[in-house]
């Protein structure tokens, strides 16, 4: 009778091949998580320097607060900008570090170290990053040009 606890090279072979895979998988829900966490800091200071350059020139409009000109715009538009570079910057990271973990992934995969059973999706992530990037241009045109819906 074989031993139970004994496992033989092709199932430890398999069974290594498949840890691998989740690896790759767990790695590239890490990055998500990362992405994740640049797009909530940059709509923070989107949002934040778009609600400060409104609720200032409220008040100046109102006599409220006296301030120099375009002061109220020129931060809101730092802190929009700041945004807008860290997305710029998170997207950019997030392809060349999902370029690499594919390449990795497919290079295993032809030497047949790892299971590729399951896709290999896209990020929704980079979709949602775009979208806010776009909302952030349109921020910084209602603010230079006072056109826009905002």
């Amino acid at each position: 009778m074989p031993d139970p606890y004994m496992i033989d090279d092709n199932r430890g072979t398999d069974l290594s091949a498949r840890r691998t895979g989740l690896a790759f998988q767990r790695t590239r829900m890490a990055a998500d998580r990362t992405m994740m966490a640049v797009i909530r800091t940059s709509l923070s200071l989107i949002s934040f320097g778009f609600t400060i350059y409104k609720l200032i020139e409220g008040m100046q409009g109102s006599k409220l607060v006296e301030l120099k000109d375009h002061a109220s715009r020129n931060f809101g538009l730092t802190l929009i900008g700041i945004g807008m570079a860290a997305l710029v910057a998170g997207i950019i990271y997030q392809l060349r570090f999902m370029a690499q973990l594919k390449a990795k992934r497919r290079e295993l995969e032809q030497q047949g170290s790892i299971h590729a059973e399951t896709d290999f999706p896209g990020s929704f992530n980079l979709v949602l990053a775009v979208l806010l990037l776009l909302v952030g241009v349109f921020a910084v045109i209602s603010i230079v040009f006072r056109i826009g819906p905002f």
